[in-house]
């Protein structure tokens, strides 16, 4: 990948007015969502972070720019026979919420296992819905047959030019906000976002950072860019760009333009989108936390840059949602779960309450074990959820615990 664009090069798909077209096209009809600097995340990571926040979008992601640049683009003929996208759902909502105001059909085919509320929000907007196959890429082949099928204007959520363009208004505005921002971190999936946004970014009179973000477990364009073959399959927390072959047109415009692809992990996403709810107050789903999650687990990298993250999306489902944020709780050590060899004897778990009384730690659950276990018959074992104020005062108990003669272990959050 190369930070400018060599001359003997041929036109890239989209150039910086085309971005500017977009945003003169979509004005008013997306919301300019803000571009706020937190003080907390950029003390925790050591880069002075500003933050996007495109899951404030109607849709709660930026998809619906691209999508709707894309629908002012069809022609009467077109409009009338209508159009149909494959989504894993934020392209999918952005579409059928336009084509709706535009009175143009929608049709949305989604993989199977779709979070929920991406499948009902997108039903809410009239879109008709189909739901096959276990990924994007099963979802885009039926897409596409039934496109043809149907006589349908199939709208690629990323490797279209006019959608493309249309991502790149977020880039615009994060430097109109904040024009001294030298890096910018953006999540890709099929990489429109980042395509868009680069576009913006490398058209300026300075020096302007670009790194993409993708899953570990999803490293596609990573894998395109390095010429490498690359597995992508498995749960992610970031859906939203668990995509197994970027675009043609994308991998255009990110070798030419991105500096560098990261990777991170599912833990680093589950604490970007605990870290975010609890700091920022604000949703998001696991793509949309990925720009985040880059700078934790690679902080020496962006340590003192001005860093622009883009907040992509925030449709989690809320059952996901609550998950991550108790996995978080457990790994920080304020939820926790205690396995305490107990001798069976009349008074010893009211000895165990007590010291966890004496301690100021509050009981939320008590497991007593006396058959499934390859104890004595007279021995028993109890696990005990607990709620503590930090890992600190979670080691205090374990120690008091310990110390009253309790053989006592910390059953680990995965």
């Amino acid at each position: 990948m190369n930070a400018t664009l060599p001359v003997s090069q041929p036109p890239l798909p989209i150039a910086l007015a085309d971005v500017e077209a977009a945003a003169a096209a979509i004005a008013g009809k997306v919301i300019r969502t803000p571009c706020l600097r937190s003080e907390t995340l950029s003390q925790l990571t050591g880069a002075e972070v500003w933050l996007k926040f495109e899951n404030l979008q109607f849709t709660a992601a930026y998809k619906e720019r691209g999508a709707l640049n894309r629908l002012l683009s069809l022609t009467d003929a077109e409009r009338a026979r209508g159009v149909i996208a494959a989504s894993a759902g934020n392209h999918a909502q952005g579409l059928a919420y336009h084509a709706r105001r535009l009175g143009i059909p929608a049709t949305i085919v989604m993989p199977r296992f779709t979070p929920i509320v991406k499948v009902q929000q997108t039903e809410g907007h009239q879109a008709r819905v189909v739901l096959t196959g276990e990924t994007y890429d099963d979802a885009s082949a039926h897409a596409l047959a039934l496109a043809a099928r149907e006589g349908l204007v199939y709208v690629h959520p990323f490797d279209d030019p006019k959608v493309m363009a249309g991502q790149g208004t977020v880039g615009l505005e994060m430097l109109a906000d904040v024009p001294e921002l030298d890096t910018l971190v953006v999540p890709i999936g099929g990489g429109g976002l980042i395509s868009g946004i680069a576009t913006v970014a490398k058209a300026q009179s300075r020096p302007i950072s670009v790194i993409g973000v993708q899953a570990e477990l999803y490293p596609s364009m990573y894998a395109a860019m390095k010429g490498q073959s690359a597995a992508c399959d498995g749960d992610t927390l970031a859906e939203g760009i668990a995509v197994k072959n970027p675009g043609r047109l994308t991998q255009e415009v990110v070798r030419a333009l991105v500096d560098d692809i990261v990777l991170v992990g599912e833990r680093d996403l589950e604490r970007a989108v605990s870290l975010l709810l609890a700091i920022e107050k604000t949703v998001v789903e696991g793509a949309g936390a990925a720009g985040l999650a880059a700078l934790l687990a690679h902080q020496r990298r962006f340590r003192g840059q001005k860093v622009g993250l883009v907040l992509c999306g925030g449709n989690i489902d809320t059952r996901l949602l609550a998950n991550v944020l108790l996995r978080d709780l457990a790994r920080s050590g304020r939820l926790a779960r205690l396995r305490i060899r107990l001798k069976d004897r009349a008074g010893q778990l009211f000895e165990v309450a007590r010291i966890f009384d004496q301690q100021q730690v509050n009981i939320l659950e008590v497991y007593h074990q006396r058959v499934f276990t390859n104890l004595p018959a007279k021995g028993l074992i109890t696990d005990i959820e607990c709620e503590t104020r930090d890992r600190d005062h979670l080691d205090r108990l374990v120690e008091a615990l310990r110390g009253a003669g309790y053989d006592t272990r910390l059953v680990e959050a995965d």
